[in-house]
């Protein structure tokens, strides 16, 4: 295995790794962004979503020793969670049913906190791995002065 192949390699699976991280957080921020809303576009309250994620192998380790080692990041699938939603009494509400319940979104902003937070931390690693991978270069390419 070469080295361009090494470097390129280390890069496309950091480069995975950030798009799908960066995904991972649009979802959860969108998540929290409709933790209120009662009326979608499909009717009823909005349905939380969550990213699937799943390894394929790296293009540019194919025909290598390390093919089948090398794996990047795809998103999957973005699912829609089937939890009922969360009934709250509040008759004064335009969307109340008979009864006085509002059916709101089944978001717990707590669980959508801790998915982006880990998702920065996963994309902040990633960042330090393609940095690392960078200078490691840099370096080689010192070593020929």
């Amino acid at each position: 295995m070469s080295n361009s192949i090494d470097f390129f390699s280390a890069m496309e699976v950091s480069a995975s790794g950030l798009s799908a991280q960066r995904t991972r957080m649009n979802v959860a921020a969108s998540n929290l962004a409709n933790a209120q809303t009662t009326r979608s576009a499909n009717g009823g309250p909005y349905q939380r979503r969550d990213v699937v994620l799943s390894a394929a192998n790296a293009p540019s380790a194919a025909n290598t020793p390390f093919s089948n080692a090398v794996k990047t990041v795809e998103v999957q699938q973005i699912t829609q969670d089937t939890a009922p939603p969360r009934l709250e009494y509040d008759p004064g509400h335009p969307d109340a049913n008979a009864q006085g319940y509002v059916a709101y979104p089944n978001i717990n902003p707590v669980e959508e906190m801790v998915d982006m937070i880990t998702a920065s931390r996963a994309y902040e690693a990633g960042i330090t791995t393609m940095s690392t991978a960078v200078n490691m270069a840099e370096r080689a390419l010192g070593i020929g002065k």
